[in-house]
């Protein structure tokens, strides 16, 4: 999964994806409406491929949460997080990844954590592409090799 152009911006709902780079900042489409805005370079911009999640041991970037959380879930969407409780969370977190540091990953970070989830599986932008381009070219090998 690509996360380099999907960001997400302080104060404001929802994830976006860079449309382009301007000189007073970037112009990003709304996920959620697909609407385009320009967003200052004062604006706290992160991209998703820059965010990661504390563990026990390291720092784990948040498309190998996602990857492992879309393995779990074998590619359907995460929990509700307006319908769950954060003890809810927090057992459906460590279903997946046991060794995360639940000292310092907050309910709040959870609940963004599943709804950029759900957000990313509704828009279609978990299916990872070079995945599915790697596994052609196995198959047909294999094929030729009979």
């Amino acid at each position: 999964m690509k996360l380099d152009d999907i960001l997400a911006i302080g104060g404001k709902p929802g994830l976006f994806k860079l449309v382009k780079a301007t000189r007073q900042g970037v112009l990003v489409e709304s996920l959620l409406d697909q609407k385009r805005m320009p967003v200052s370079q004062r604006a706290d911009v992160s991209a998703l491929s820059d965010i990661a999640i504390y563990t026990y041991e390291e720092e784990l970037p948040l498309g190998e949460v996602y990857d492992r959380l879309f393995e779990k879930l074998e590619g359907a969407k995460a929990l509700d997080v307006k319908k769950a409780s954060g003890d809810e969370l927090r057992e459906f977190m460590s279903s997946f990844l046991p060794d995360y540091d639940e000292e310092r990953v907050y309910t709040s970070h959870l609940k963004k954590l599943f709804s950029w989830y759900n957000l990313l599986h509704e828009c279609d932008l978990l299916n990872r592409p070079d995945d599915k381009a790697a596994e052609v070219p196995a198959e047909e090998s294999s094929e030729e090799s009979e």
